[in-house]
């Protein structure tokens, strides 16, 4: 268990911008920051961080909270785990008792392949600085590679010593289950033909030096392994398998490294092996991240879309099979990316060309050869087509294909101007072709709709239905709440409404001025009326929200929120940051100014009490209504109480400036 000074300490030190800054490009919004949502595919910023209340909110999905929720849906972190990241982070020295057997048994099976993964990275580790043959062999090939002591240490590289067994034995002796070394692809397991009861174990990558694969927040998911040896039959480079820590498709290497570096430059070399990224970073270009050997996901492009929009893809100057890596700048292209491509010389690679050339010479190779991507696939494909007409037609066609993927029309008409230049030919010409892709692509749409009807319902029944009718007792029980946090310990002046009978014996409001906090103004008025906030999970806000402010003097919203359940976070960060959203439109460019809530905030308490006065009284007259219809005899006293509400109904509405039809 963490001891909760730690917990307590890690909730005051860590800045919840600066935490999201590592894996969201943030922009300033105002007092807050928004950026793209980075739990789903977007090309407008929904989400949303308030320095001051400490929580975010991704109006994409819905999802919100405080520091340690982040972390926990995006990281897939358990709680413990956010907190030791932050603590790390942020230098804190984590307090907490040792875990006995009975908990350690308990550990969930994904925390168990992370505990796994970072005890394999430190024996990679320490074979490759302690033992004779790690020496040897793993950090003499890193040497020669041209990897300094501080490179290799910082990317945390490894080696397996070449035995059949020695890793597996290591962490079996430790105490670390022969199934999840298995269910991570450390270990290989297989049946023992010379005993039925037995098994075989193997290690999957014995001989082999090591690149740990890390997540965006620096967790071990996997590892690539290159063997050193000239045999044929192995594979030169060999990665994790799948497993539930581990996609490949969703993992970019060295992402961990670059991403500030990425936000700050705005811009990402995405380059195809593990030691191009590494040599990059050593000559002092960290903003590099790579494939590891696989074909481009939309996933990976999204990763790097968090963090800046800029991609700039580099090629080996002999690379085989270039024109095939192209269909990855079309994946690009389709995020709504900008894309540049740049080739090195003949024989080199991103690798051997930082080796071999200082910083100032590779950045000012990097700025005079990347070329825009319609440049370089036209120059590309011309070659290819030489003077035949119909393979120049075909490449015109791929051209204009690959600008069909842009979402922004007005990009795709300036790059249909470009080709039009580039390729010699007509801008109409073009845009007919554009628009006979567009209706294709548009006729595929149609008909992938008609073989997957469930799939599109969904998406019509959300877009297509008819506005449903609002919740009025659900929005004036949530605005209670946000008033509670808001400004619950505000003290406000309030033009409080007594009711009293005049001389004629008629009801009145008369009013009464008093100076009181918030919360106490809405706690007296609400027990007054005797109501009860028909919402559960306002209840509960309620409940907790009124406790805090009577025992706190000083409350504190970061503080309330960090002591909530996930569940009820998420709710009150999405109740708070409602009026952000209003952030994201920039109104002000239209000259439109939304009112702020800090101005009248007895007014707008006494109205939201009031307005829900009003409502609970029509419900209430309407309830009475129906049982006098349905008695059989003339219930009076029904009848008596009915004209007491509207005439009190009246008065309320009065107060609020509201004319009754």
């Amino acid at each position: 268990m963490i001891a909760k000074t730690t917990i307590d300490q890690v909730y005051e030190t860590a800045r919840l911008e600066e935490v999201i800054g590592d894996f969201v490009q943030l922009k300033k919004s105002g007092s807050n920051f928004k950026g793209l949502s980075p739990f789903s595919d977007e090309r407008t910023p929904s989400f949303m961080v308030s320095p001051v209340k400490q929580i975010w909110k991704d109006f994409s999905s819905g999802k919100g909270g405080n520091v340690v929720a982040f972390l926990m849906e995006h990281e897939h972190f358990t709680y413990p785990e956010a907190i030791k990241y932050l603590a790390k982070k942020y230098n804190i020295e984590v307090e907490e008792t040792e875990q006995s057997s009975e908990q350690k048994e308990q550990a969930n099976e994904r925390e168990s392949m992370y505990l796994v993964s970072e005890f394999a990275q430190g024996h990679f580790k320490e074979m490759l600085w302690e033992s004779e043959l790690g020496k040897a062999i793993g950090l003499t090939y890193f040497k020669e590679r041209g990897f300094t002591d501080e490179t290799i240490k910082k990317f945390e590289l490894g080696y397996c010593l070449d035995q059949w067994d020695g890793f597996t034995t290591a962490a079996l002796d430790k105490g670390y289950k022969l199934d999840y070394l298995k269910k991570t692809g450390l270990t290989i397991v297989k049946d023992d033909p010379n005993n039925p009861n037995g098994a075989r174990k193997f290690d999957r990558f014995k001989g082999r030096v090591m690149f740990p694969i890390h997540s965006l927040s620096g967790r071990v998911l996997g590892f690539g392994g290159r063997i050193l040896t000239n045999d044929k039959k192995a594979a030169k480079y060999l990665n994790s398998p799948e497993s539930d820590i581990y996609h490949k498709s969703k993992v970019l290497y060295g992402i961990y490294y670059a991403k500030q570096a990425i936000a700050k430059e705005d811009n990402c070399f995405l380059v195809e092996g593990y030691t191009d990224v590494i040599q990059f970073a050593q000559r002092g270009i960290e903003n590099v991240v790579s494939s590891s050997g696989t074909a481009l996901t939309p996933e990976q492009i999204r990763l790097i879309n968090r963090l800046t929009k800029n991609i700039t893809v580099l090629f080996d100057g002999d690379a085989a099979g270039l024109r095939a890596s192209l269909r990855g700048i079309d994946l690009i292209l389709e995020q709504g990316m900008n894309v540049r491509v740049c080739t090195f010389p003949e024989g080199e690679d991103p690798d051997s060309f930082a080796k071999n050339n200082e910083l100032d010479d590779v950045l000012a190779y990097l700025g005079d050869n990347a070329k825009d991507f319609i440049q370089f696939k036209a120059s590309l494909l011309v070659k290819e087509a030489d003077n035949d007409p119909i393979k120049r037609a075909d490449t015109v066609r791929d051209i204009v294909n690959s600008i069909s993927k842009i979402p922004d029309r007005i990009q795709k008409e300036i790059y249909i101007q470009e080709c039009a230049q580039i390729m010699n030919i007509s801008e109409a010409v073009l845009f007919n072709t554009l628009a006979q892709i567009d209706k294709k692509g548009e006729k595929d749409f149609k008909k992938q709709q008609k073989e997957e009807p469930k799939a599109f319902d969904v998406v019509r029944n959300t877009d297509e239905q008819k506005p449903e009718k609002v919740d009025v007792q659900y929005v004036l029980e949530r605005k209670i709440i946000e008033s509670l946090m808001l400004y619950g310990s505000n003290i406000e002046e309030f033009e409080d409404l007594v009711l009293k009978e005049n001389d004629a014996g008629d009801l009145e409001l008369e009013p009464e001025s008093m100076e009181i906090k918030v919360y106490e103004k809405i706690y007296l008025d609400l027990q007054e009326d005797e109501i009860e906030l028909a919402n559960e999970d306002f209840r509960k806000m309620y409940g907790k929200l009124i406790e805090a402010l009577n025992e706190e003097g000083d409350f504190s919203i970061t503080n309330f929120v960090n002591g909530l359940d996930q569940e009820m976070a998420n709710q009150i960060s999405s109740i708070l940051m409602e009026e952000e959203r209003y952030a994201l439109h920039n109104w002000e460019r239209k000259d439109i100014y939304p009112k702020k809530k800090e101005i009248g905030v007895s007014q707008l308490v006494s109205e939201t009490i009031l307005t829900l006065r009003c409502f609970l009284i029509k419900k209430r007259m309407t309830a009475l209504q129906h049982t006098t219809e349905q008695a059989d005899k003339d219930n009076r006293e029904a009848l008596e109480e009915i004209m007491n509400y509207i005439q009190l109904n009246k008065l309320l509405n009065q107060k609020l400036n509201r004319v009754l039809s």
